[in-house]
């Protein structure tokens, strides 16, 4: 349902040959329960908002989630008299289940959605969009806990967000830092081919769309932004905390099972290297600490099992892989899963190298002394792994994530 480029009217006494053309269609879904007394004020005022300001063609779609009042009422008549309101009804509730069908059926450049009550201040809604219609990003968020926001809300709304935030970052390893504000968009063709894979239909739809679009290698853009607490809101905090920790359940097992990203290689823009040796040398070390720690723990607990070249054998070998994915995202900044499998075969030739050199150094710790304790052992493989790591930046440089090659 596209509408017909048409040019802004004049505003503030500006000329009408000075406004611009708008070219671009974006649709706002407004998922509803039970709004009958708020919904006519909050679409007339976001309607006003986006016809004096918005440069771009827009939709507004109300998704009735099944309500029992005259919500739908309410709805359709809006539909009738302004323009750019459509309605629609969904027979069951949740409001990713509006979501779901609202963007899945879209036929816009940019779908996004805000609640109902607009406790986040619509100037912020061009900052949100922009990046997407430009194709500089992939989706987009609005954050209350982005240090340029003003937010207004109760210290038990704030403590649970900020855990709940919390929670993905260190389970999930999420990199955006406001899963759950209603102020949300994408770029239509990306939502779509996300929509499959996304199963929950309630209040974790959003966390989800967001947990896989980062798996995939998408773009994800932050807008701060204004937001007063709604004391009128139907939202079960118990219930929704209850349901959000189901879904992070869920999606970490999809996760350790290999489903949780989609293959997107012609959408996904595979990061250029960060330039310099210096930041790729800060990361690779801190990776390679940690990896090293891993290593030492998994020495130990191995070597009370079997033999110290076996135990050094698959230490390194775990530990490789998670080394090898690591260095790939953060120190060399590739993204996707486009090569995943090449570069996990030639970083396990690295490993060969590292496995050589330590398992070497073993072999000679033994002959010269063959009652060397523990200690002395462990003090050996510390340094053959130095020159290991050493060798393995080396080759992961100039050979695996070298961006110059084919």
């Amino acid at each position: 349902m596209r509408q017909t480029p048409r040019s802004v009217p004049a505003v503030d006494g500006r000329d009408p040959a000075d406004t611009v053309v708008r070219t671009r269609l974006v649709e706002i879904v407004v998922p509803v329960y039970n709004e009958q007394h708020s919904l006519e004020r909050c679409v007339r005022e976001l309607h006003a908002y986006l016809a004096e300001t918005f440069p771009y063609d827009y939709l507004i779609t109300v998704a009735d989630n099944a309500s029992v009042d005259a919500t739908w009422e309410v709805a359709t008549a809006l539909a009738a008299e302004l323009g750019p309101v459509r309605a629609v009804h969904l027979d069951l509730k949740g409001r990713g289940r509006a979501l779901r069908q609202a963007w899945g059926a879209s036929e816009a450049d940019v779908v996004a959605y805000m609640d109902v009550d607009l406790s986040t201040g619509l100037e912020a809604f061009l900052p949100l969009v922009a990046p997407l219609l430009s194709g500089h990003s992939d989706l987009a968020i609005g954050s209350r806990l982005h240090r340029g926001s003003a937010v207004v809300r109760g210290p038990k709304r704030e403590f649970i967000s900020r855990t709940y935030n919390f929670l993905l970052r260190a389970t999930m390893a999420a990199k955006f830092s406001d899963a759950q504000c209603g102020f949300k968009a994408g770029r239509t063709e990306v939502v779509k081919r996300l929509l499959d894979q996304v199963e929950d239909d309630a209040w974790f739809f959003d966390t989800e769309l967001l947990l896989l679009a980062e798996a995939s290698g998408l773009r994800i853009h932050e807008v701060p932004v204004d937001w007063v607490d709604d004391p009128d809101s139907r939202v079960d905090i118990v219930r929704t905390v209850i349901d959000d920790l189901r879904g992070m359940a869920r999606v970490a097992r999809r996760t350790l099972a290999g489903r949780g990203s989609v293959d997107l290689p012609d959408l996904v823009r595979q990061a250029r290297v960060p330039p310099g040796l210096g930041w790729q040398s800060v990361s690779f070390a801190a990776i390679g600490g940690l990896c090293t720690l891993a290593y030492l723990l998994l020495y130990l607990g191995l070597r009370q099992l079997v033999p110290a070249l076996a135990a050094n054998a698959l230490a390194l070998a775990v530990t490789a892989v998670f080394n090898t994915a690591a260095n790939r995202r953060f120190t060399f900044g590739v993204t996707g899963r486009r090569d995943a499998l090449r570069h996990q075969l030639e970083g396990g030739l690295a490993f060969l190298v590292g496995l050589a050199l330590t398992s070497g150094a073993v072999t000679a710790l033994h002959l010269a002394s063959p009652d060397a304790g523990h200690g002395v052992e462990l003090a050996v493989l510390v340094a053959a792994n130095a020159a290991a790591t050493l060798a393995r930046f080396v080759l992961l440089r100039v050979w695996v994530f070298n961006p110059r090659r084919a």
